[in-house]
């Protein structure tokens, strides 16, 4: 009885773990997102957030700031997070690659073109991706795509000549898109988001790139009533945390919010995709006019991204081995 009295005395002393285990101080992590609760984006944060209490037992809470609460654009959000004042971010293609330039390629206008061959190309290049943000000193925990972008316009365009007579509204956020489209000899015209429906109706811009979820839910479409049928680019999101705060969390829960993120992964992109076709339908059903090209008017377009290639490839406006890379994969 006494050897026992001694042996518990001497693991209480150790602060050996006896009839509890002392789980140790709880992490927080504060995660900022531009969308609005209310979309699916949103409901899969907050539903994240409650997995990744359950399967931490608590020990890892997770905050979303929706709506942009922590930053009205995705540099400042990314400056937050650099600070360590929020510790992950949901990012579009735009705040990946202020991170992680490279990104961008994969929007490179009309190199990758429908579901399939974008499903192919990221299970091949995604690792070296997710590599390169670590390097920057994050850690990639999901990506997903946002969508497809397409052009809208308020006089119809079959053929990229169709185009070039417009002026085509554009913004700062999206220097590579910008730059690809002028070397292809488009009239840029920079445009505050805010601003592009008072731009289309005062005739400073005649059409604007975007998705046609966005299109839909910003009702661009009663102004620019015409939508081209096939897809420029794809546009990607993204969930990103920054390094300090990944080291934070114990190692014996990092599988499984990396597993429950990957998971968020794929219903968004499932989600994007019913999103889009129903936005299309709405719009279809309240004006907008599909500009159905044929196959020869649809490599018109190719052919002129094609020829201003190079150029951007020199320039370094989108990553040459990324590119050539994809190329390879699409067998073009």
């Amino acid at each position: 009885m006494k050897k026992l009295a001694i042996v518990l005395c001497v693991l209480l002393i150790a602060g050996a773990p006896i009839f509890a285990q002392n789980k140790g101080k709880k992490v927080t992590i504060k995660l900022a997102s531009l969308v609005p609760e209310g979309t699916d984006w949103g409901r899969a944060l907050n539903r994240m957030a409650k997995e990744w209490s359950d399967a931490t037992d608590g020990q890892v809470q997770l905050i979303v700031y929706h709506n942009g609460s922590q930053g009205s654009n995705e540099a400042d959000v990314l400056r937050k997070l650099k600070g360590n004042q929020i510790q992950a971010a949901v990012f579009t293609s735009i705040g990946m690659a202020l991170i992680s330039p490279e990104i961008m390629t994969l929007s490179t206008p009309f190199l990758i073109r429908n579901d399939q061959e974008l499903n192919m190309v990221l299970s091949a290049v995604k690792p070296d991706l997710e590599a390169r943000i670590q390097r920057g000193g994050y850690i990639s925990l999901a990506w997903a795509k946002s969508g497809w972008i397409r052009i809208f316009s308020k006089a119809p365009i079959l053929v990229p000549d169709d185009l070039k007579k417009q002026k085509l509204g554009t913004s700062n956020d999206t220097p590579a898109m910008n730059q690809a489209f002028k070397a292809m000899g488009y009239q840029l015209v920079p445009v505050d988001f805010n601003s592009v429906i008072p731009s289309l109706q005062s005739g400073m811009i005649d059409a604007v790139y975007q998705s046609p979820a966005a299109a839909a839910g910003y009702q661009l479409f009663g102004v620019a009533k015409n939508m081209i049928s096939f897809n420029v680019a794809p546009f990607m999101g993204g969930i990103v945390m920054n390094r300090t705060a990944w080291r934070s969390i114990p190692d014996q829960y990092k599988s499984k919010i990396l597993n429950i993120c990957k998971q968020i992964e794929k219903e968004i992109s499932n989600a994007i995709d019913q999103i889009e076709a129903s936005a299309i339908t709405i719009m279809s059903n309240n004006g907008l006019v599909i500009n159905n090209a044929t196959p020869s008017q649809e490599q018109l377009w190719f052919a002129d991204v094609e020829q201003a290639t190079p150029g951007l490839l020199e320039d370094g406006v989108f990553n040459k081995s990324l590119y050539l890379k994809i190329k390879g994969l699409l067998r073009r």
